[in-house]
């Protein structure tokens, strides 16, 4: 059997670091690896353990290391592929991941495994600080907010020294990472209540043990990842990925696991459809209103719990296979009676005073307390493919009694995140802008996340009264009327990339029926219409100064291509062979 992991950095024997890795999601998973082997050892099998470490989207954002961001996930997919093949004897695969990119990676290379079994062993969450102390998320804006006076260096010094409580694991809140675990929970790629397990302790350990007497189990059957990834897995993750609340880079990542594990990929009319018929019901950090950490969701119930509110709704395709071997309808029959799930909801009662149901909640109790909904998708003149808004995340103070979030204001066009957040710094930026970020799709930057910029307007006290459009997308922690992933991108003859300073961008968000555009309605002389935006966007050229970023690596323009050709982000951003032959071949044969 064949461990594939992504763990990064070097540990002595105590646990003291010899180097560190890239982040602290993959500094604890040699140990799960670790548990693994031997517990295939000890039933007397032949385990052989690989890695293809990960970087921290945290630790590059704001600089040139994010250019590489989205595309290493297709690079360490491709190497973990390579790497699976280059053990033709392998009687299955087990995958331990964590983060933001190998995570999705390590899904997308076990969906590829038809006709072997593979279970995935996600890489758990850190423990959060006390309740005093920021997360991990709200520390990444200490330098926006010290560069407007909002904190002494003492007090960022402070806080980011006791922003993590343990030293492995995902981040605390519900971004990429942690959505990543529990779609791949919901795909039925794990075992039952694997998602979000606490880095370091028992119960995580014994997830590795239990997940590798799974995977032997498997093998015996001779069930295989096609007989867990079908088009009722598919349609289940979807589910729970509305449910939770999670990051809006699931649109990305998810179309890509579904095109490798050879299902139809989700569609935007789908990724609409799936979010209007899907209340939320988790309770979590980035969202609130509370904003749990991800360790409190998992002693909640994790995903078997949302999914037995699902259940009740009718949501879910219970036929669908899981890593455990049994069907969906067994597995939440026997969660709703396990001692493990009266147990954990018991411990976050009675030792941190916080009732489970107020962190996964009943659709009665979700409505009760205003939860809506997570992710809208725009159209408009600016974005006649669609874009993506985690609506949810908009400040409720500047939504109508309605729910309808309503934004007219100047546009003030930067092609640089770099300047971008230098004019917040420094107050070019107003409460009413709308701040338009283009250039920073696939072929502009590689796809950065800008989340500088939306930590920056979510802390600082005017920021709520600032949107955002992009054509670049955020962090699975990112909140506020930050409209992403604009399509087409500028590079690619998108509208966005023909603003100019001062023209009037409509943005319309209903929060209840997740219904939104974005669209050119006017300019510094008045205010005319959509209809008037379209036409004039018609007649306008592109930008003059529309160009890749001059940093750009030349693996990352190779990569833009490439997933252009294939489909681009919202058909997941993968290499699709079959698509660059249809339009290679024609060359080839000159």
């Amino acid at each position: 059997f064949l461990l594939l992991s992504t763990q990064g950095g070097l540990r002595a024997a105590d646990g003291t670091p010899v180097a560190l890795g890239l982040h602290s999601g993959h500094w604890e998973v040699g140990l799960l690896v670790q548990a693994a082997a031997e517990e295939l050892q000890r039933l007397g099998c032949i385990p052989f353990a690989v890695a293809v470490s990960d970087p921290c989207d945290g630790r590059t954002q704001g600089t040139t290391g994010m250019f590489d961001s989205l595309p290493y996930r297709n690079d360490a997919a491709v190497v973990l592929r390579r790497l699976m093949r280059s053990l033709p004897t392998r009687r299955g695969v087990l995958g331990i991941a964590t983060c933001d990119k190998g995570l999705p990676a390590m899904m997308m290379a076990l969906a590829s495994q038809h006709d072997v079994p593979v279970v995935l062993v996600p890489g758990g969450v850190m423990l959060a600080g006390t309740a005093d102390h920021e997360d991990t998320a709200k520390v990444q804006t200490l330098g926006v907010r010290f560069a407007q006076g909002e904190v002494t260096l003492e007090e960022a010094a402070e806080a980011g020294c006791h922003a993590c409580a343990s030293p492995g694991g995902g981040c605390q809140f519900l971004g990429t990472a942690a959505t990543s675990q529990v779609v791949a929970e919901a795909l039925g790629l794990t075992l039952p209540h694997a998602a979000l397990s606490p880095s370091g302790q028992p119960i995580w350990l014994d997830m590795a043990r239990r997940s590798a007497r799974a995977l032997l189990r498997l093998a015996q059957r001779g069930l295989r990842a096609c007989d867990l990834l079908t088009e009722a897995a598919l349609h289940n993750a979807l589910a729970v990925f509305a449910a939770v609340g999670g990051s809006t880079n699931l649109v990305l990542h998810l179309p890509a696991v579904a095109f490798h594990a050879g299902l139809p990929r989700p569609t935007l009319d789908d990724w609409i459809r799936i979010n209007r018929s899907v209340p939320r019901l988790v309770d979590a950090l980035p969202n609130g209103p509370i904003g749990h950490p991800t360790v409190r969701v998992f002693l909640a119930g994790g995903v078997p719990e949302v999914m037995l509110h699902l259940r009740e709704l009718n949501l879910l395709r219970l036929e669908a296979l899981t890593a455990s071997g049994y069907p969906l309808a067994q597995v939440l029959d026997w969660w709703q009676q396990s001692p493990r799930r009266h147990r954990l909801r018991r411990f976050l009662q009675e030792h941190e005073g916080i009732d489970p149901d107020t962190v996964i909640m009943s659709p009665q109790q979700a409505r009760a307390r205003g939860l809506t909904s997570t992710v809208t998708f725009p159209r408009g003149n600016l974005a006649p493919q669609g874009s993506v808004i985690k609506s949810t995340a908009i400040d409720p103070s500047v939504v109508d009694p309605d729910g309808v979030y309503r934004k007219i204001g100047p546009a003030k066009v930067f092609i640089r995140e770099k300047d971008a957040i230098a004019a917040i710094k420094d107050g070019r930026i107003a409460p009413g802008d709308v701040l338009v970020l283009c250039c920073r799709g696939p072929l502009g930057s590689g796809m950065e996340e800008t989340y500088q910029l939306t930590s920056a307007l979510r802390y600082l006290p005017w920021g709520k009264q600032v949107a955002l459009l992009t054509d670049a997308r955020f962090s699975g922690v990112s909140t506020g009327a930050c409209i992403g992933h604009v399509a087409p991108e500028a590079l690619a003859g998108g509208p966005i990339g023909k603003l100019r300073d001062g023209d009037r961008i409509q943005i319309i968000i209903d929060r209840h029926r997740l219904e939104g555009s974005v669209d050119l309605v006017g300019d510094a002389n008045g205010i005319y219409g959509p209809q008037w935006g379209e036409a004039e966007l018609a007649r306008r050229p592109p930008r003059p100064d529309l160009a890749p970023d001059p940093d750009l690596p030349a693996d990352t323009r190779l990569w833009a291509v490439l997933q252009h050709l294939s489909g681009g982000p919202w058909a997941g951003a993968v290499y699709d062979p079959q698509r660059l032959l249809e339009v290679l071949q024609p060359l080839l044969l000159r």
